[in-house]
């Protein structure tokens, strides 16, 4: 029977209840022996299991942010009493920091006397005016030094049973416990970075309609990306591996990265966005170079250690805008921008550039650079080492560890050509990319980066359809095996290398080998990293991987709408259908003529039956990209499933007989549509022997789920050196 305000309780006074559950009440309490107030838990039957269990835990820990114990009675426990509220989120980063270092310091102290909390949530951490109080080891675990964690089954029972309870816990739960696995501290690791997730954003990491939902998706889920500090994220996600291996193997661990994490902020790490400079030459056709003495500047300061650098496709995304400096430093979440012009007449260049401090708008540091068109590398070293010493760090000023090959100016000057063309992506702006990049090679044989963007080019063409796979990827590796030749520590030949053994060999050891090279040439660079990610991460089978990899590089290139669209295809390949949907909407937000995210949209509301929707995106599609045969595809099967027979056959005419490159992928993507999945197999074959990569990194991965569970899927995924169950929601 629940107590009155002015109830006796052995010694004790009831002066107010505080909360009720299926386990007792707690009630605010006076000791008149000590004339202090406290809390007391009564069990609503005598002295359980449950209470004894946290009796013993809580007296075994002396700790400023643990709920200190006083006293037992026949079926109560007398606490500490906290003055207080549950913790709750979105906190500013701050008072995160300093509370996730107290929770980490409770922890650390429980771990240490051999005791797993087991139920680390919200509402069990109170906030006072001091910091935190840890609350509640009713389910706690007392083992001793070394001995091996017994079976959670029975505890978990006896919670999911508990009235009130059950949704919070569920939410918390390590994957472990929450499959009735035996757990040690790293489970409590993982319950900490679910409530640290909740404090960065305000929501839960893991919530469903139901507890067994919930539970179902801490053990198969990731959680939504947080919009938090690079390194605070990387603490969250690893702290929330699946694997408890995988995980801080202790609180320690995780309290000297929060520290870490903590002391980059109190210093305020330096970083930077450089935007395109601009030409006041006159002549547009001199804009590549503005563009390319900017992204070479940028290129030198992202080679400073601790200066974080703002990847050049972000902050040229503001070329010509009329925007405030502030709200673009905002954007990209920079402290500083660099923005400059430049003159060019006949032999002489004028340089001048400007260090702006984003948050009042003030300028750190200008300059102004006259020189003879041959001084052009020292003026892109002067301006870095100047921006270094202006932005008030211990960073070197000699930002490259390895001196950079310096090109004749000549090929220089057409490679930064070839780069900006590259760019427009419009059949005629590749064309004089091409001719820029060939010039550059004939010009200076040995500029081995002129090789990287000529392969490019014929990677590009493949993508289109312009060049199958067959002509383009040997052409693609020759110009790899060249750059080497020049340089054999260039990054981004091993990793084109590594492409063309992934996705046109199906050598996926050979892939992982030669990928893994590329990024050991620190520091990787994005093309690299992009490569690994679209044609070894995801068509291998490692989504949530290449998930994680490219929210951390769209960290710092948050524009990048490539990056985007990888994140998308790595989360459709996932499973996490509304995630990888929105990501493609918002790039459309981002670049409305970015037909692909259009095709994949199309094709992702076809599959559901939404053939409204698909019919809008596949349309749309069309009319940027009437050229690509994956479109008429989606178009053909989105109007047979409308009953417009007539379009539907004209659109298939065009692909039919089928022996043209990409013609298979796009009958596949009919036969998908249309629900005809014995077709689909069929010329997902053809697909497989053109070694079209759409196969592998799109309709196989993130909308194969029909064909990866039928009886055809076998001997395809052998026909890729795949094992049979790598496919979509079956790995990661």
């Amino acid at each position: 029977m629940p107590l009155s305000v002015g109830d006796k309780l052995g010694p004790y006074q009831i002066l107010a209840p505080i909360g009720a559950g299926g386990m007792g009440e707690v009630y605010r309490a006076k000791d008149p022996r000590l004339n202090r107030d406290v809390a007391i838990k009564v069990s609503a039957s005598q002295f359980s299991e449950r209470f004894e269990r946290e009796a013993k835990a809580i007296a075994a820990l002396n700790h400023p942010h643990i709920c200190q114990i006083y006293d037992i009675g026949p079926n109560y426990l007398v606490m500490e009493f906290i003055e207080g509220a549950p913790l709750h989120g979105p906190l500013p980063l701050d008072r995160a920091l300093r509370y996730a270092v107290q929770i980490c310091d409770a922890l650390d102290a429980a771990h240490k006397k051999n005791i797993t909390h087991r139920d680390l949530k919200p509402a069990n951490i109170l906030v006072t005016a001091s910091g935190v109080k840890l609350l509640d080891f009713g389910l706690a675990k007392m083992g001793t030094a070394g001995a091996k964690p017994d079976s959670d089954a029975t505890a978990l029972t006896l919670d999911l049973t508990e009235v009130g309870t059950v949704l919070g816990t569920a939410a918390y739960m390590s994957p472990e416990q929450a499959k009735g696995e035996p757990t040690d501290a790293r489970s409590d690791i993982f319950s900490f970075g679910v409530v640290l997730y909740e404090m960065l954003s305000g929501r839960r990491a893991f919530s469903k309609n139901s507890n067994i939902e919930t539970m179902a998706a801490i053990v198969r889920d990731e959680p939504a990306p947080l919009d938090a500090p690079s390194s605070l994220s990387a603490i969250v996600t690893r702290c929330l591996c699946k694997s408890p291996a995988g995980r801080f193997q202790a609180m320690n661990e995780v309290r000297a990265a929060l520290e870490q994490a903590s002391g980059e902020r109190s210093d305020e790490a330096p970083s930077i966005a450089v935007l395109p400079f601009t030409n006041m030459s006159g002549d547009k056709e001199q804009e590549y170079f503005s563009d390319g003495l900017a992204e070479e500047i940028l290129n030198l300061l992202a080679k400073i250690p601790g200066l974080k650098v703002t990847a050049r496709t972000s902050s040229f995304a503001f070329r010509g805008k009329e925007q405030d400096i502030t709200k673009i430093a905002e954007t990209l979440r920079v402290r500083t921008i660099l923005e400059g012009s430049v003159r060019r007449a006949g032999s002489r260049i004028r340089v001048t550039a400007q260090l702006i401090n984003a948050a009042d708008g003030y300028h750190l540091w200008s300059e102004r650079y006259d020189r003879e068109m041959a001084d052009v590398f020292a003026v892109q070293d002067e301006i870095s080492a100047a921006i270094a010493e202006a932005l008030n760090t211990k960073l070197s000023p000699h930002p490259a560890t390895k001196p950079r090959y310096t090109p004749n100016l000549a090929a220089y000057e057409a490679y930064l050509k070839g780069h900006h063309y590259q760019f427009k992506f419009t059949p005629e702006s590749v064309a004089r990319a091409m001719a820029a990049y060939q010039q550059a090679i004939a010009l200076d044989p040995n500029f081995a980066l002129a090789h990287v963007g000529q392969g490019d080019y014929f990677l590009a063409l493949t993508h289109v359809g312009q060049m199958s796979a067959k002509e383009g990827i040997p052409l693609f590796r020759e110009q790899a095996r060249m750059a080497l030749d020049i340089d054999p520590s260039l990054a981004e030949a091993h990793a084109m290398l590594g492409l063309a053994a992934g996705v046109y060999d199906y050598d996926w050891k050979e892939a992982e080998r030669r990928f893994q090279r590329a990024m050991d040439l620190a520091p990787a660079s994005a093309q690299v990293r992009l490569w690994r990610v679209a044609f070894f991460l995801i068509p291998i089978g490692r989504p949530i991987e290449a998930a994680a990899e490219v929210r951390h590089m769209l960290s710092e290139d948050p524009l990048n709408i490539v990056h985007h669209w990888n994140l998308a295809a790595a989360l459709l390949s996932a499973g996490k259908d509304s995630e990888g949907s929105a990501e493609l909407r918002h790039m459309l937000e981002l670049d409305e003529n970015f037909w692909n995210a259009s095709l994949m949209l199309g094709i992702f509301h076809a599959l559901r039956g939404a053939l409204d929707e698909a019919l809008g995106y596949a349309q749309r599609a069309y009319a940027i990209a009437p050229f690509a045969p994956l479109v008429a595809g989606l178009l053909a099967g989105v109007l047979r499933r409308t009953g417009e027979n007539g379009p539907a056959e004209e659109m298939l005419q065009r692909l039919r007989p089928g022996e043209a490159y990409k013609a298979p992928a796009a009958l596949a993507i009919f036969h998908l549509v249309c629900g005809e999945i014995d077709q689909v197999a069929y010329w997902v074959e053809k697909a497989i022997e053109q070694r079209d990569p759409f196969i592998l990194f799109s309709l196989c991965r993130s909308f194969g789920k029909d064909l990866v569970s039928s009886p055809f899927w076998p001997a395809l995924a052998k026909k890729m050196n795949l094992p049979e169950l790598v496919g979509p929601r079956l790995t990661g």
